[in-house]
């Protein structure tokens, strides 16, 4: 591991990545967890993604650990007592956890050092219990500390929009935007962008549907109290010069810039395929650049 003397501008961040289906969140989360150990950083992985599986597999976890939704006690749709942030939008009480008390079952560790902690899943919940509300809850206020730091934390949120709209938003220092070559993800990253000029103006949430004073005013100490500072917009899946080009340009007429590209490379799709690492040379610099752009942002 190559320690990176000096400054540690991006400890305590948490950063949550967003895209559309297949635009490639899950590898940037991966190559940036990497690139962020390279450089001496702690880093924590919240896999906040309620369907997709495997993540565990990528970063040469043997096992998968369970999830914290069976440690906060279960979902309110399933007679447990995690409720989705629309509908109750109060702070999970226990969020905020030290990782030495947590019992080992509920993370597991890379062997280059990356903590990975799951959400939680509704694949097996059955019907009636398909929303994932509550996950988006706990991806919300999480905070895990270890060995009394605050580490760098990647949310791996799922895919589209829906999450956002639930005001995952508030509680993260940036966003992540991943987009790949499809005008449905410049149509996205415009999105996000104009959510995040909404929250930094006080913009208030939606509460007509919520009949409880109480609930009113949280709903909206949460939104004007949000503390995310910036969002970032990063090229996925690119395959060719011109591709990258028409994305920028595409991009900028929204008053988008991007940080970074990571290229298609067949050997990702293969990992994804297999269920093993990411062992691509060239992408992980193309990761290196892209934090670099953070830690120049974050020494401001």
């Amino acid at each position: 591991m190559q320690i990176k003397a000096g400054k540690m501008p991006l400890n305590g961040k948490r950063i949550g990545l967003f895209g559309k289906g297949g635009a490639g969140k899950s590898t940037v989360t991966v190559l940036l967890a990497r690139a962020l150990r390279e450089r001496g950083y702690s880093v924590c992985v919240l896999d906040a993604d309620s369907t997709n599986i495997g993540l565990f597999r990528i970063f040469e976890i043997a096992r998968s650990p369970k999830s914290l939704m069976d440690y906060f006690g279960g979902m309110v749709f399933s007679v447990g007592i995690v409720t989705c942030p629309v509908d109750d939008p109060m702070p999970l009480a226990g969020a905020e956890i030290k990782l030495e008390t947590l019992h080992p079952e509920y993370y597991a560790k890379s062997p280059d050092g990356i903590i990975l902690l799951i959400a939680g899943k509704i694949g097996d919940l059955g019907p009636g219990a398909g929303c994932d509300g509550p996950v988006a809850k706990i991806a919300r206020d999480l905070h895990i500390y270890f060995q009394g730091e605050s580490p760098v934390t990647l949310v791996d949120f799922k895919a589209g929009f829906e999450d956002t709209a639930r005001g995952v938003l508030t509680s993260l220092d940036w966003a992540m935007v991943v987009v790949d070559p499809t005008t449905v993800s410049v149509e996205m990253a415009a999105n996000m962008k104009h959510m995040l000029e909404q929250i930094q103006a006080d913009v208030l949430p939606s509460t007509a549907h919520l009949k409880s004073p109480e609930l009113i005013a949280w709903a909206n100490k949460i939104f004007t109290e949000a503390s995310i500072e910036d969002i970032w917009f990063v090229l996925n899946r690119v395959q060719s010069e011109e591709e990258e080009d028409y994305l920028r340009q595409r991009l900028s007429e929204k008053g988008i810039e991007s940080i970074g590209v990571i290229h298609q490379y067949p050997s990702i799709s293969r990992s994804w395929l297999r269920g093993t690492p990411i062992k691509e040379d060239e992408a992980m610099s193309e990761a290196q650049k892209i934090l670099d752009r953070l830690e120049d942002a974050g020494q401001l």
